[in-house]
């Protein structure tokens, strides 16, 4: 079993001396990979439901947005040298595809083939309207946007025509280094985002779901992998308890239930409370996960 860091890279503590600390800190203490959120902009009051919240609420003040996850990533890959870097995750539907392709790519080749591109559809319908994109059919215009991705990163001429967007033929370079592209993990615990990760998904990574409901939700995904000829050895299965405390015993369960990596919530506040809080897991959770 291997052991994951999810880092809340919001401001102003976030700051470079705290992201270093977390991508180095993480990588010595032997976690496997670091992943980090996305919302271009947040607000003071909206309609949508936070779905890992009982009151719908994501639990952050709305002037303490993320960071840029690409901007975050490409700082961590400069200060690391093994650890995976992951979008945790990537709003797909609401982002320019052919930026989005190049970005994908640029990290992947700066980081030396190590992301892992954690995509999603959204749930903020108001960050939306305030980007101009459509939130209805966001699942299908994800799909679309992705085939045009796999395009860009894997064709030496990229060309593309689908329902939401057409690509000329082009030519995007750097391809990235992980070939034929870095790995798909869909984000979401939906029966919608089942059927995504069967169709395009080499990964799934459901947040706060418990290891009995995952167990159930993993057999509604092997039926769905076998319609399109797939198996369960295609798919790598992380997921992220979030606010859920974790110890040992927990991560036991998820690795009994087949997944192959638990991604902990790691909060500290500034440098010396992030390694801190990585020492605790590290101790307590990364060492005894090896042997299980």
């Amino acid at each position: 079993m291997q052991i994951g860091a999810f880092a809340m890279t919001a401001n102003p503590f976030a700051t470079p001396d705290y992201i270093r600390a977390f991508g180095t800190a993480a990588e010595e203490r032997g976690f496997h990979s670091l992943w980090v959120p996305e919302h271009v902009v947040l607000f003071d009051q909206y309609q949508s439901k936070y779905p890992y919240a009982a009151d719908g609420r994501i639990p952050a003040p709305s002037e303490s947005g993320p960071i840029d996850p690409f901007t975050v990533l490409s700082f961590l890959a400069a200060v690391t040298r093994t650890v995976r870097l992951g979008t945790g995750i990537c709003l797909v539907p609401q982002r320019n595809p052919v930026y989005t392709a190049k970005e994908v790519a640029s990290l992947d080749w700066l980081s030396n083939g190590r992301f892992d591109f954690g995509v999603g559809i959204g749930w903020l319908a108001e960050e939306f309207q305030a980007l101009g994109v459509p939130f209805e059919r966001r699942g299908a215009r994800c799909r679309d946007y992705l085939e045009l991705m796999q395009r860009c990163w894997s064709d030496p001429i990229s060309q593309y025509a689908g329902e939401f967007h057409t690509l000329p033929a082009c030519r995007q370079f750097p391809k990235p280094i992980q070939q034929p592209h870095p790995p798909i993990y869909f984000g979401g615990e939906s029966d919608a985002a089942l059927k995504r990760v069967a169709q395009q998904g080499q990964g799934w990574f459901p947040f706060s779901i418990g290891p009995d409901q995952l167990a159930s939700r993993l057999r509604d995904l092997d039926a769905l992998l076998a319609k399109r000829g797939r198996k369960r050895s295609d798919v790598r299965v992380i997921t992220c308890p979030y606010f859920t405390p974790v110890d040992l015993d927990l991560v036991k369960r998820y690795s009994d239930v087949g997944v192959a990596e638990v991604v902990v919530l790691v909060l500290g506040g500034n440098p010396d409370g992030v390694r801190r809080a990585l020492d605790k897991f590290a101790k307590d959770i990364v060492e005894p996960a090896r042997s299980l």
